[in-house]
């Protein structure tokens, strides 16, 4: 699904328009109808207590057009008109006057003494900006959203918070408890530094013009379930472990061995045929009596790498898992990456280790996964200021090696050369030690089984999101650990394959 720039939305929204016949008014009502159609499934007590505030601009048209009908239909529901401006949208002038004509409670708020008790009420529905947003909130509008965040009631935006800016970094804005987004995801409301503002995303189609959407580029991608399906591929009947893939996993040390078996462990169970891990000599009996199912070779070292030495030809590798950043690792590292061709993933100390010796990147194959979280990218890239410059910081990086770069988070964006992906799956029970480790065997089993790079990293992000999604479902998220990951990569896989 593509991410879309405001004024591609503007653009698609005329488009519509002109190329379904369909006057302005039919299209605020498909995007006030597709809001209503979700709110009165998930609140449909009407006696609930509700709030309207709207702007002047079409966001506030929407808004008024929502509470007309939410009023039809039996809620409580009393409009608020931020009127930060006397000049209303032509769409909104006219639903002010539909307000009246249809009986809705509703006041202008022009000054602070207008402005309602909102303990009275159980819920607020923003709307008094939309996308259109290009200076920061100020005056009446900025009073009003400062109210609403400092009454703590549940807030739901309607397509963005009020105050979100789309390109920029945003100082001030609603605090939504949901935000109701109407068909074309926005880049602004996936990003951290954004949480506290956007709260739940929910993504409602409101019948845009699929061809308009179709038409126009964007680097940026939200992945949809149907995509990452079409990326599966199928099992052979006459399948055998020699034509599944071998995958390597290099990386352990004394005291942090569990991150080699979880890699390990999870490279086999996302669909690899065979795995070996290579780790040092105080490994070997933990990884043989913990996942017997795994090949295992020794290093030289007793509780460290010190050098990296085999005769096998595995399909992919993932290394840097628990390695540590001793000084003879790191110079073992670099043996590895002058010498190999395979394709390759990197985590933890072997990032930790790169970003200390930046001449190495240069080694790496082309389209090497590097899977860092913040902290990790920030060593490779350098600080940033906001997320959309660590967006274009880490584009840049990847650009100039040709690599792709999974950042992990909530939302984890895979940033390739040319285009970036934003993951939808996960939650916060992904939160947790040892899930990094289990992503890297994931994505280093789909190198093994053929997958290309980009492919791997899209479909090892997504899986590892979902077994999350699923595992919830009966373990509680502050119980979750990178094992039940593990335990939950079949159950993904079955979900995914699933044609709803």
């Amino acid at each position: 699904m593509k991410i879309l720039t405001a004024e591609q939305i503007r653009r698609i929204d005329g488009e519509t328009i002109k190329r379904e016949g369909i006057p302005s008014l039919e299209l605020m009502k498909r995007a006030a109808t597709a809001f209503y159609n979700w709110f009165t499934e998930k609140y449909p007590n009407k006696r609930l207590s509700l709030s309207v505030f709207a702007g002047v601009g079409n966001n506030g048209g929407d808004g008024m057009m929502i509470a007309r009908l939410l009023h039809k239909s039996g809620y409580n529901v009393k409009a608020f008109i931020v009127e930060y401006s006397q000049k209303y949208t032509e769409d909104t002038a006219h639903n002010l006057r539909r307000l009246k004509a249809d009986n809705v409670f509703h006041k202008k708020i022009l000054t602070e003494k207008e402005m309602p008790d909102l303990s009275a009420f159980d819920l607020v529905i923003d709307g008094i900006f939309g996308t259109g947003l290009s200076r920061e909130v100020s005056g009446i509008a900025a009073t009003v959203i400062q109210q609403i965040n400092n009454s703590r009631k549940p807030v739901i935006s309607i397509d963005v918070p009020s105050g979100l800016f789309l390109n920029k970094r945003t100082p001030f804005a609603v605090h939504a408890t949901e935000t109701i987004t109407f068909q074309i995801p926005k880049l602004a409301l996936y990003l951290p530094e954004n949480q506290d503002y956007t709260g739940n995303v929910t993504i409602v189609p409101i019948g845009l013009n699929k061809e308009a959407i179709e038409e126009l580029e964007s680097d940026f991608t939200l992945t949809e379930r149907g995509k990452i399906r079409s990326l599966l591929k199928p099992l052979s009947k006459f399948a055998h472990k020699g034509t599944e893939g071998h995958a390597l996993i290099i990386g352990g040390s004394l005291g942090k061995t569990g991150s080699v078996c979880l890699a390990a462990k999870a490279s086999l169970k996302t669909g690899c045929g065979l795995i070996t891990a290579y780790l040092p000599k105080c490994g070997v009996p933990i990884i043989q009596s913990n996942f017997p199912e795994a090949m295992a070779i020794e290093d030289g070292g007793d509780t460290h790498l010190t050098s990296i030495t085999y005769d096998l030809h595995p399909n992919a590798i993932g290394i840097g898992v628990g390695m540590g950043q001793h000084q003879e690792t790191q110079l073992a590292l670099h043996g590895f990456l002058q010498k190999n061709s395979a394709p390759l993933v990197i985590d933890a100390d072997g990032l930790n280790i790169l970003s200390q010796h930046p001449d190495w990147l240069s080694l790496l194959p082309p389209k090497t996964i590097l899977t860092p979280h913040p902290k990790e990218l920030s060593r490779l890239i350098g600080a940033w200021c906001d997320d959309y410059e660590k967006i274009q910081k880490t584009r840049l990086f990847a650009q100039e090696y040709d690599l792709i770069v999974v950042v992990k988070g909530a939302y984890s964006l895979i940033i390739a050369p040319g285009h970036v992906y934003l993951n939808s799956t996960g939650c916060p029970a992904l939160a947790t030690a040892g899930s990094g480790d289990v992503l890297t065997g994931m994505i280093t089993s789909l190198l093994a089984q053929g997958y290309d790079p980009l492919q791997a990293a899209r479909v090892g992000v997504y899986l590892h999101g979902l077994t999350a999604e699923i595992g919830v479902q009966h373990i509680h998220p502050r119980a979750f650990i990178a094992s039940d990951i593990i335990e939950n990569i079949g159950n993904a896989y079955r979900e995914l394959e699933k044609n709803n």
